[in-house]
């Protein structure tokens, strides 16, 4: 059950795909209930969701569609937000583990944020100018991470993008290397996977209107495998870079901090840029990320949400030697240096949005102060928030196992012991993810992300929910 952005995505059982036709009375009844009880207490989102759908073009309009659930294939519509919880526009309120896809760290609308972007409000949003904070968000930045240099984007993909363009111009390679199961933002040149074709391997496009030409200086390897090395250093003398989700979104179990330390070295040697891409795990695991959790010094870094407040953001960090690509390099007034290195293209209007700019120096200097407790005390909460929920899926035989990196977490495999029933129980399960949200708890399909305003009280909500709705699920033949 992998996580994806834009919602409830994974497939439901193979029996409820195409209709109700083929699950028993048991179940059909199980499945009317729920979706009457859902769409009555959403009904507005509903309505919104129907009434823009000839205009307003939206993945999260359709995912997840199978013709059994339809009337349940929807957004839930937000209104407002505040610490752990969120309003939807029928005023139902929730316990939120979705906290905008790892933006919220410190739950909705923190009040040092809130104050900073109505200070810089008051001011007007002046694009054009610099940012008279920019140099010292930059300076922070660097601080806490440890890396030289910083360019400021608007997206987590355009980070992404120009951290393999500098990659690119620095070495005068183009082949890249990334892992199956990361993700990079949608910039169509990552955007590519291992297909078998005509009994080979290819890499081939990961979606629709994204060309072969585009993805084909792409290796995608197998994260965790030693024999990606070995296919890394065949290709040493190609790669520009390799890109790597220290840990991924969708296997927070998968740790492989001797892999990574391997892949350093190799890198190292061969002279290929090794870039983080720490969008989840940046700020969050650690002050200085995952290169500061694993003790490994990444050449680029990406980061984002946490770092932006709320506000939209990207942050290109790294070694001088790379970020000069964007402006040349150091010089001084008064004397006769100049720019020296060769540069690249990079641009955007609202790099360096003055409201951006404020929520990240808010962001920032709070981390700051708080210090690594505040990551600390988080990750450990996290921690046995799931091991309350595994131990008790393990004593009740529910077939869901969770794993989690500091406050994220997310369904893993069972593994190949597990049985053919089990694994049926399984796919079933997908079902919860809708019992949940009836219930209060605004969550996506595989798990979520807690921050520092969820309370003790609200993750027993969450358990008493979970079990609530296992219980409902049994009663209504989906699981044994």
């Amino acid at each position: 059950m992998q996580v994806q952005e834009s919602g409830l995505q994974k497939d439901l059982p193979h029996s409820t795909q195409s209709s109700t036709s083929s699950l028993n009375t048991r179940q059909e009844k199980h499945l009317e209930t729920l979706i009457a009880r859902y769409t009555k207490r959403t009904q507005t989102s509903k309505q919104l969701t129907q009434t823009y759908r000839p205009v307003l073009a939206d993945v999260r309009g359709s995912a997840g569609f199978r013709s059994a659930i339809k009337e349940m294939v929807y957004p839930i519509v937000g209104k407002r937000a505040f610490g752990s919880r969120m309003w939807d526009v029928d005023g139902n309120e929730y316990i939120d583990l979705i906290m905008g896809f790892g933006v919220n760290l410190f739950g909705h609308n923190p009040p040092f944020i809130q104050e900073a972007i109505a200070e810089r409000l008051e001011q007007g949003i002046h694009i054009g100018p610099q940012s008279d904070i920019a140099g010292e968000v930059a300076e922070l930045i660097c601080e806490l991470t440890g890396m030289e240099r910083v360019t400021i984007s608007n997206t987590g993909t355009e980070a992404v993008m120009t951290a393999l363009r500098l990659a690119r111009a620095a070495t005068g390679r183009d082949k890249i290397a990334l892992f199956s199961g990361s993700y990079h933002g949608h910039f169509d040149g990552t955007l590519a996977k291992v297909q078998k074709v005509d009994e080979t391997l290819q890499t081939v496009p990961k979606a629709l209107g994204v060309p072969q030409n585009i993805i084909a200086d792409i290796l995608v390897l197998e994260y965790g495998n030693p024999q990606s090395l070995e296919i890394i250093k065949a290709h040493e003398q190609e790669l520009a870079a390799v890109i790597v989700e220290p840990v991924q979104n969708s296997r927070p179990d998968l740790q492989p901090k001797e892999f990574l330390q391997q892949l350093r070295q190799l890198t190292q040697e061969s002279g290929i840029v090794l870039i983080f891409d720490e969008m989840l795990t940046g700020f969050r695991i650690h002050p200085g990320g995952a290169q500061a959790w694993f003790g490994i010094e990444a050449d680029i870094a990406t980061y984002g949400k946490i770092v932006g407040g709320g506000m939209p953001i990207g942050i290109i960090a790294g070694k001088a030697t790379y970020m000069d690509r964007i402006d040349g390099g150091m010089w001084n007034y008064g004397d006769e240096s100049l720019p020296q290195v060769k540069t690249t293209l990079f641009a955007g209007t609202y790099c360096k949005h003055p409201l951006a700019m404020a929520a990240a120096r808010a962001v920032l200097k709070y981390l700051k102060i708080q210090g690594p407790t505040l990551q600390q005390n988080l990750n450990e909460r996290t921690s046995q928030f799931i091991k309350t929920l595994n131990t008790y899926f393990e004593e009740d035989k529910v077939p869901i196992r969770l794993a989690n990196f500091g406050s994220i977490f997310n369904s893993v495999p069972l593994g190949k012991s597990a049985s053919s029933d089990n694994s049926a129980s399984a796919k079933n399960m997908d079902l919860i993810y809708y019992h949940l949200i009836d219930r209060g708890i605004f969550i996506k399909s595989g798990g979520g992300l807690l921050s520092t305003a969820h309370t003790d009280e609200d993750l027993d909500c969450i358990v008493q929910a979970v079990k609530d709705s296992v219980k409902e699920l049994r009663e209504g033949g989906f699981l044994p």
